[in-house]
């Protein structure tokens, strides 16, 4: 048994960042009893380190080689230094400090992360810039984006928008690439070299953007309806992609006892 576990709406609320009931308890239930896992999440607006330290400070006992994000697997995907980057400017900054020039003027990509603050010029912007020649790339590919209580599209849903305007296929850096997932994987096998993804079971609130990429690799995968997804009749086109429903994380703890 091992798990694959996400951050927002899944360990902490989407409102108010605050652990979700049960989350600390199962964390500390993995590590005391050395269930091999990994925090999986598609963080991108704090660096790396804050944001695992901002984890820690919430209660959470998680040591860093537990911990993955796309900021962590950017620079072995993305070669090119000059980018367009659609998100907030906490997101713009993480991504000058990794090095590279985040720029108006003929990016070679635009590269694009969660925002509820998206309007119609953007999409016209993302949309010139790709017919011009840039290519097209996601931070990740969630479905939607909690924000203050309210759904908004997430980055996978203007991804599909985007190639359906222009025709540009886009590539994935973060959750549900199978890169991504992988890269994950390979963190556990500091544990157990021969775990593989029919070994794990994947922890979320998002049935499109996480469950049914990591599903589609072998892995096992539970929905928890603390965040994206408020009921089971909103993931009824992926419910075959889905082994387990739960309210919340709080319910695992119960299938680790058992």
């Amino acid at each position: 048994m091992s798990y694959f576990i996400d951050v927002q709406g899944t360990l902490i609320d989407d409102k108010d960042k605050k652990p979700i009931k049960g989350a600390i308890e199962f964390i500390q239930k993995l590590n005391d009893r050395k269930i091999p896992y990994v925090v999986v999440t598609n963080n991108t607006k704090k660096p790396s380190i804050v944001f695992h330290q901002f984890l820690c400070s919430l209660g959470f006992a998680i040591d860093f080689k537990n911990y993955i994000d796309p900021f962590m697997v950017l620079q072995t995907l993305i070669v090119d230094k000059n980018l367009y980057c659609f998100g907030p400017q906490e997101f713009k900054n993480s991504i000058a400090s990794l090095g590279y020039e985040v720029t108006t003027h003929n990016p070679s990509a635009i590269l694009i992360a969660s925002s509820k603050d998206f309007d119609s010029e953007d999409y016209a912007q993302m949309i010139e810039k790709l017919l011009a020649g840039s290519k097209l790339i996601g931070m990740h590919a969630t479905s939607i984006y909690a924000k203050d209580g309210k759904r908004y599209p997430g980055v996978g849903a203007i991804l599909a928008m985007l190639h359906f305007a222009t025709g540009k296929h886009y590539e994935i850096i973060g959750k549900p690439s199978e890169f991504f997932y992988t890269q994950a994987l390979q963190k556990l096998w500091q544990v157990d070299d021969k775990l593989c993804f029919k070994d794990i079971t994947m922890i979320s609130d998002d049935a499109l953007g996480d469950l049914c990429g990591i599903k589609a690799l072998g892995a096992k995968t539970t929905l928890v309806l603390s965040g994206k997804c408020k009921n089971e009749k909103e993931v009824l086109h992926v419910r075959p992609q889905i082994d387990k429903i739960y309210t919340s994380i709080a319910d695992c703890i119960e299938e680790i006892d058992g």
